[in-house]
């Protein structure tokens, strides 16, 4: 699998997040950065997810992702989407609930648009920890299969935390 890389555009009024390769907890800092910069922004129109590029996307990911659609629906009264013309990655999205929150089409997102890398940031244990734990949360909140199965992990991770 290719390393993973975030890249973001703004193309017809829309905030493209292009997710590239095998995107992994190491991208979430540049992905979270992102996110709060354009949903902060009261310019703010609607922001789409390519997946087209991706080969892999984790959990922490993909709980980042899920809070894209959170926000949006809070604030703003849009439901965004994500283009996944990727059979495998619809059907996680699809198996996680995704569907419940986000415009999911199959199409790879072809307009031209300039896309600019995103770097990471690099993050300390206890931030990657806080991450983890964050996205995993958005994640249960989705549905009750989701939260049988990222409950153990996040119930570790805090433990975690008071140990350490």
């Amino acid at each position: 699998m290719t390393s993973g890389k975030v890249q973001v555009a703004f193309c017809k009024g829309i905030h493209v997040i292009r997710l590239i390769g095998d995107v992994r907890l190491n991208l979430c800092s540049a992905l979270e950065h992102y996110l709060d910069g354009i949903l902060n922004n009261p310019d703010f129109d609607n922001v789409l997810v390519d997946l087209s590029l991706a080969e892999g996307v984790d959990s922490t990911t993909l709980g980042q992702i899920a809070k894209i659609s959170i926000i949006c629906r809070e604030r703003f009264g849009i439901t965004p989407t994500i283009s996944s013309p990727n059979p495998g990655i619809t059907r996680i999205l699809l198996s996680m609930g995704f569907d419940q929150v986000f415009h999911i089409i199959n199409e790879p997102f072809s307009d031209e648009a300039d896309f600019r890398e995103w770097a990471a940031d690099a993050v300390d244990e206890d931030k990657a920890r806080e991450q983890v734990i964050s996205a995993h949360r958005v994640l249960m909140s989705l549905n009750d299969k989701n939260k049988d199965a990222f409950r153990e992990l996040v119930d570790s991770l805090e433990s975690d935390r008071f140990h350490s």
